[in-house]
């Protein structure tokens, strides 16, 4: 069996690239198919959902500690980036948006959050679009909250704040 690379304690904070932040609430020791097995067992709150991974698969399914500050600093200065709009299909962009949330990169993530992003005063989301947004959105605040020891409202506030003052300056350059 290959050494761990990784190891998270009982408590840490981790990201799961397909769902997000959660915690490790056990480390178990189980007999699968006559072999025994270390297991980080991670609870995701939000969706009320209990994961086992195995130790030594833990690395290559993605799964990491928390970002440091410095890709923190990198997601909420992409958040204060341009929007990048592609013209191409809904159903293709639709597409590299969920690839860039489920890889678990918060920057990825931010891109995402930043470029369906729509201010008050702008033309209206579909449905889809939205459910996109709110997904990558929920995503990037997870994370943040738990880096900064505060909740998922308090982080999602503090993203949209960016967001908002950012995105008139882009409205206006468009407009011109």
């Amino acid at each position: 069996m290959a050494a761990k690379a990784l190891s998270f304690d009982v408590g840490d904070y981790v990201v799961y690239p397909k769902h997000g932040v959660g915690r490790v609430i056990e480390l178990q020791s189980q007999q699968i198919a006559g072999m025994e097995l270390e297991l980080y067992v991670l609870r995701f709150e939000k969706e009320r959902m209990t994961l086992r991974v195995p130790t030594n698969k833990a690395e290559s399914v993605g799964m990491r500690k928390l970002s440091s500050n410095k890709t923190l600093s990198e997601a909420i200065e992409t958040l204060k980036g341009k929007p990048k709009v592609k013209r191409t299909m809904w159903s293709r962009r639709a597409q590299e948006y969920e690839a860039k949330i489920n890889s678990g990169d918060l920057v990825s993530i931010a891109e995402v959050t930043r470029d369906l992003f729509r201010a008050d005063d702008q033309p209206e989301q579909s449905y889809s679009e939205r459910q996109i947004f709110e997904a990558a959105s929920s995503r990037l605040a997870r994370e943040l909250a738990a880096m900064e020891g505060t909740d998922e409202p308090s982080a999602l506030k503090k993203i949209l704040e960016v967001l908002n003052e950012a995105a008139p300056k882009y409205a206006r350059e468009k407009a011109e």
